[in-house]
């Protein structure tokens, strides 16, 4: 029987498989056979990594349901690591994604399992209203803001996160990532939680990050000009800064860290 080596990290608790060159003609289904909790490996999502020139590797990401995304803020982390423990150095990675190009800064902490990874996202791009969206019976007095990183968002502004039925509310729109925030609690930080397209409720999402953070300086629930946004999730916090000539470019931090290494039948 065939064997893949595999290696598994999260970000904050968004945990990924990441396989370099598979050999499987059906990723879709490698990745809902790996992702599952029960039967598998366990995980929210599955990295692909692929040759090509110019870059460290390209990344494909496949959510935990076999469906195509395009972007992970937490993945691209944890592919990050994994291509470092493979070259066996921290040297800044150009990878390729279904988003467009991204660059990735690597430094070591004190854990040696933990890495840290700035990871320029690209710009925010707004987006319109995703279909099925009144279904959700939002307030027409409650800030919303739909945005793109790559991948499509629906950021919410809650007066208490806790009292929020966020697994009611994705499942009524599923083709989006829904975030919602309540700020602080510090003057420049926000609190969110997160539906994720293809993976359901999620400890953290990098990009979610970043969308939540550009949406709380839009709707003044940190300061405007704050050269940095704290967002807590579920599964820890990351830093999300947007660039002072360019205010819809972000750039996102936080940590990856190595699980375990796995050798698994490929069929």
């Amino acid at each position: 029987m065939t064997s893949l080596t595999l290696t598994k990290h999260h970000g904050l608790g968004n945990d990924f498989v990441v396989a370099f060159q598979p050999g499987a003609t059906d990723l879709s289904a490698l990745a809902r056979r790996l992702c599952d909790r029960r039967t598998g490996i366990g995980a929210d999502g599955l990295l692909i990594a692929e040759s090509k020139e110019g870059y460290a590797a390209k990344m494909v990401l496949y959510n935990a349901d076999g469906s195509r995304a395009e972007m992970s803020g937490n993945g691209i982390r944890c592919f990050a690591q994994a291509l470092a423990m493979r070259s066996g150095d921290l040297d800044p990675q150009r990878i390729s994604t279904d988003a467009g190009d991204r660059m990735v800064t690597l430094s070591m902490t004190d854990d040696p399992h933990t890495i840290s990874a700035r990871v320029e996202m690209g710009d925010v791009v707004p987006l319109s209203e995703p279909d099925g969206w009144s279904a959700l019976g939002c307030h027409p007095d409650r800030p919303v803001a739909h945005l793109s990183l790559g991948n499509p968002h629906s950021v919410v502004g809650v007066d208490e996160i806790a009292v929020v039925d966020l697994a009611d509310l994705g499942s009524k729109v599923p083709q989006v990532n829904l975030e919602i925030v309540e700020p602080g609690p510090e003057l420049n930080g926000v609190t969110m939680r997160v539906h994720e397209r293809g993976a359901g409720i999620t400890q953290a999402c990098g990009t979610g990050a970043c969308a939540a953070a550009y949406a709380s300086k839009q709707w003044g629930l940190v300061k405007a000009d704050a050269a940095e946004v704290l967002v807590h999730m579920d599964g820890g916090t990351a830093s999300v800064s947007f660039d002072l000539e360019h205010p819809s470019r972000a750039t996102l931090t936080g940590p990856a860290t190595h699980v375990a290494t796995i050798e698994a039948p490929l069929t």
